[in-house]
């Protein structure tokens, strides 16, 4: 099984690519595994519990949360989470946690590193034409306290061997700009999901930032 999630919509928008995505992937067999999708609510307070949920019901081999990241031009392999909430808005309940801790635990580390083979799924999708890029940053959103909060479950009691991350999607078609089609996104993580189930270890490959 592989689960794909994607947030409910967000800041008045009526759609969220997030979840047009994995709603086009549900049902599909990508090398051999099942696609199930599962929507989050944009919201700290319910983000993670939902995801647990999904977590305990699927038993997933592989993880993939999706958001929507709005004025980026490529599909975004996020690298690193942060165990940080420092919202500049408000969630779709009205939370604005400010400098709080993901999770509050002492010994929980300040960041984790994606489990995804980034780099190997970087390099697939661009040989699919898909544009596509690896991101040193999250946010302090709601994003990025899915993708803290999954790497934590994941570490600790999430199931065995199962690998995960998050990947950032671009603004659909008359939403704004930068923007990518949904076929478009749905053949890049399509791409990525089969590059990361057939890939036990990251590649080396160039894909640094300068800021």
């Amino acid at each position: 099984m592989v689960l794909v999630t994607g947030f409910d919509p967000f800041g008045g928008d009526r759609l969220n690519p997030s979840w047009e995505v994995a709603q086009a992937l549900h049902g599909r067999d990508i090398g051999g595994h099942r696609v199930v999708a599962g929507q989050l609510p944009t919201e700290f307070g319910r983000a993670l519990p939902t995801l647990q949920a999904l977590l305990q019901a699927h038993q997933p081999r592989l993880v993939v949360c999706c958001g929507l990241a709005g004025g980026r031009a490529a599909i975004s392999l996020e690298r690193v989470a942060i165990n940080v909430q420092d919202a500049r808005i408000a969630d779709n309940a009205g939370a604005r946690p400010i400098d709080e801790p993901v999770v509050s635990d002492p010994e929980a580390p300040a960041a984790y590193f994606t489990s995804l083979p980034i780099k190997a799924m970087r390099r697939a999708m661009l040989q699919a034409g898909i544009p596509v890029e690896v991101s040193q940053t999250a946010g302090t959103f709601v994003c990025n306290h899915v993708f803290y909060g999954l790497m934590h479950q994941l570490a600790h009691s999430g199931p065995n061997g199962a690998r995960g991350g998050f990947i950032h999607l671009p603004w659909m078609p008359g939403q704004g700009t930068p923007s990518m089609p949904l076929a478009q996104a749905v053949t890049g993580l399509h791409a990525g999901i089969a590059c990361a189930l057939a890939t036990p270890t990251d590649i080396r490959d160039e894909a640094g930032a300068l800021d």
